[in-house]
């Protein structure tokens, strides 16, 4: 689970969007691009190159 105070502060690195928890994929979805990055280790990776097209 993410920390809601680091879910407030974390954007979207490719559009600068809001960030959404997604407790059931355990992933960050960007409503905006529709992006979704990985958390692994309890760690957020941030990366485009990493996210997935929802």
């Amino acid at each position: 689970m993410i920390d809601k105070e680091l879910l407030e502060i974390l954007a979207c690195p490719k559009c600068k969007g809001e960030i959404e928890y997604q407790k059931e994929e355990d992933k960050l979805l960007c409503r905006s691009c529709r992006l979704k990055y990985p958390i692994r280790d309890d760690i957020p990776i941030m990366l485009i190159d990493e996210a997935e097209i929802e």
